[in-house]
């Protein structure tokens, strides 16, 4: 059984996966209560499935990029229940995780964080063979940048978009723009995607060394943002 946790931004997703199906999952929006509501929530959901830490057999993480705190606590727990459990540990980059809920799409897809004041952390993903695979590291940036970057490649949209930003999405679309907004529910970063992708690096032996493994930030906590 494999646990996978998120908790990158402020919505923090819980799965367990056995390697063939996904046995339990959660997510919800936290206001920034990630230290309080992360481990009763594993506890519970390791109850409802009758299981006990020493059951799990993996442990999986979002890795960033993301809020420093919430990065932070999700590695530290991960990284605690690999210890003491001996057990292997994967790490995988946050954007990631949104670009495996997508189906195949004839372009690009372009998958978003929110970064706080009005920015976001976007990552452009080309398909290959069966899964997207990044196209450029991710970035920074304002709607308006990654809005006047797309070009007439079709681009498929998904992660955290607000309400603001959808007006502008689709005001993009209007004007000619290929851009198409995923759904809602497709837009959702869930842990049965990150655990998805933590067994296939698991059944290739590719795991992390907690001692080494880190959060992938855009900027160094404690410098201030440009």
């Amino acid at each position: 059984m494999l646990l996978a946790i998120d908790t990158a931004t402020r919505v923090i997703s819980l799965a367990l996966h056995d390697g063939e199906r996904v046995l339990a999952e959660t997510s919800w929006e936290t206001a920034n209560h990630h230290t309080v509501e992360l481990a009763p929530a594993v506890q519970e959901m390791l109850g409802r499935a009758g299981l006990t830490p020493a059951r799990l057999k993996a442990v999986a993480v979002a890795l960033g990029p993301g809020s420093f705190t919430g990065l932070r606590i999700g590695l530290g727990l991960a990284k605690g229940l690999a210890a003491a459990c001996q057990i292997p540990l994967i790490g995988v980059p946050t954007l990631e995780i949104l670009a495996a809920a997508q189906p195949r799409f004839d372009g690009e897809l372009i998958a978003v964080l929110a970064a706080g004041r009005g920015r976001i952390c976007a990552q452009r993903f080309g398909w290959t063979v069966n899964a997207w695979e990044p196209l450029e590291e991710p970035a920074i940036m304002d709607w308006e940048t990654l809005l006047g970057q797309l070009g007439q490649t079709p681009a498929l949209l998904s992660g955290e978009v607000s309400a603001a930003a959808i007006q502008k999405v689709v005001a993009a679309a209007a004007s000619g723009q290929a851009l198409t907004l995923a759904p809602a529910a497709a837009r959702l970063r869930r842990a049965a995607y990150l655990a998805d992708r933590a067994w296939q690096r698991l059944w290739r032996n590719e795991t992390d060394n907690p001692d080494t493994l880190v959060p992938i930030y855009l900027h160094q906590p404690g410098v201030p943002h440009p």
